[in-house]
């Protein structure tokens, strides 16, 4: 039997719908993930696989896309084309303030034009990836992975990853529109947890046969289960500015006096900024496999996160300027403190227009200090603590953020559905 609280969703046939389809939705994703491309020994990437990128970027790509690019599936650019395509347009409305404008004024249109933009980007974006990758999955098997690496069946290896993407980008939308939660965000979450059964059984098998310490094993849960805790705590912190809004006479009708806020995230850029320092990081060790100089792949080994200080030094300083950076693109004060001037409202003890704005901005860089030194924490511990021991902290730092945000979003929208149709909750 299911609880009551819990057994709400079910009860209601388009949610319960919705949750079916959901799981018919990834687990069509988790057999894509292991459907080789055709030509390719698989066997011979998996072998070198695992030595070749247990403590580099490619480990973190692989994370992403659920074990697919360790077994070079159908799907093993997974949604990053689209995600970075996103970021790009994101970008572009940032640099050209009069395309952002255009798209506020033209609402769901504009936005429908912007999603249609980030598409044929994607596809590009997809072709560059697949060529790198299937570059990368070479030199790592010592070029036994692709015995025929002529230009035909190189393109055909390319179009076969960049149709796989745009099917995982096509699936990641259909499961926004008729299933529960973000489709691209469950995609990644169902990768990462997929593999987590079987990180479980290989650590168990290491500890039987003596490789592994099952006190640090334990050690290894415990921290992940206060990881969580810590995890929850700071993602879903939140300083509320509150906003108070003058009565004024519309008509005959007196309008406004009422108070509301302004929730503002200690964490408001998510995963991107780690996502944004673990690609710069891994640009020289990409350039290095291609062209074999020594003295670059000795740069990209340095620059490699958890394989020598000053990667990970420079990683934590990445992670904390790119989290100031999105932050900055995301959330703009002159913005805010516009509309609450021209809807009547005021914070109060700060004056309308620039005053607003200026302390807009003071408490977003307080906040995002603190946001930034916690996932230049939660993404270099991981790191520092598989150095000093033998055992991987497989669900920590970026997959534990992933994995618990998309819960978390999941969740409430869940609990919104079915408090919307009168049901009790099952979130308490």
């Amino acid at each position: 039997m299911i609880p009551g609280g819990i057994a709400n969703p079910f009860r209601i046939p388009d949610l319960r719908r919705r949750l079916i389809f959901t799981a018919a939705m990834l687990a069509l994703f988790r057999l894509g993930a292991h459907l080789p491309v055709p030509g390719v020994n698989v066997e011979a990437i998996r072998q070198q696989f695992e030595q070749a990128t247990r403590n580099t970027a490619f480990g973190f790509l692989d994370l992403l896309v659920g074990g697919a690019l360790s077994n070079f599936s159908i799907f093993a650019l997974g949604v990053i084309p689209y995600i970075t395509a996103s970021i790009i347009m994101s970008l572009v409305q940032i640099a050209f303030p009069n395309l952002k404008k255009q798209v506020q004024e033209e609402g769901e249109a504009g936005r429908k034009r912007i999603g249609w933009y980030t598409l044929y980007m994607t596809i590009p974006l997809a072709a560059l990836q697949g060529w790198g990758q299937t570059g990368l999955i070479q030199s790592f098997s010592q070029g036994r992975a692709i015995s025929d690496f002529s230009p035909q069946n190189l393109a055909l290896i390319i179009l076969t990853l960049v149709t796989g993407s745009m099917i995982l980008t096509w699936l990641g939308e259909v499961m926004t529109q008729h299933g529960v939660g973000n489709g691209m965000s469950l995609l990644i979450f169902g990768g990462i947890v997929a593999r987590v059964p079987q990180q479980i059984a290989s650590t168990i098998a290491t500890i039987k046969v003596g490789s592994a310490s099952l006190f640090l094993f334990l050690v290894d849960i415990a921290v992940v289960l206060i990881s969580i805790v810590g995890v929850i705590f700071i993602t879903q912190a939140t300083r509320r500015i509150p906003v108070q809004y003058a009565r004024r006479v519309v008509g005959r009708r007196l309008m406004g006096g009422q108070s509301t806020h302004i929730p503002m995230k200690i964490v408001q850029a998510g995963v991107i900024p780690i996502i944004f320092a673990i690609s710069v990081l891994q640009f020289p060790a990409t350039i290095a496999s291609f062209t074999r100089w020594q003295p670059l792949v000795d740069v990209g080994n340095q620059l490699t996160p958890g394989q020598h200080w000053i990667g990970t030094v420079l990683y934590a300083i990445l992670i904390i300027l790119f989290t100031y950076f999105y932050t900055a693109v995301q959330f703009d004060p002159d913005d805010i403190s516009e509309n609450i001037k021209k809807h009547g409202g005021f914070i109060p003890g700060i004056r309308p227009g620039k005053p607003t704005s200026d302390f807009l901005l003071r408490v977003t860089e307080r906040l995002t200090f603190v946001g930034a030194l916690f996932l230049a924490f939660i993404a270099v511990f991981p790191l520092l603590f598989r150095a000093a021991s033998s055992l991987t902290l497989y669900l920590a730092g970026t997959s534990l953020l992933i994995v618990v945000g998309v819960a978390l979003e999941t969740m409430k929208q869940l609990e919104a559905y079915v408090l919307m149709r009168h049901y009790e909750g099952f979130m308490r």
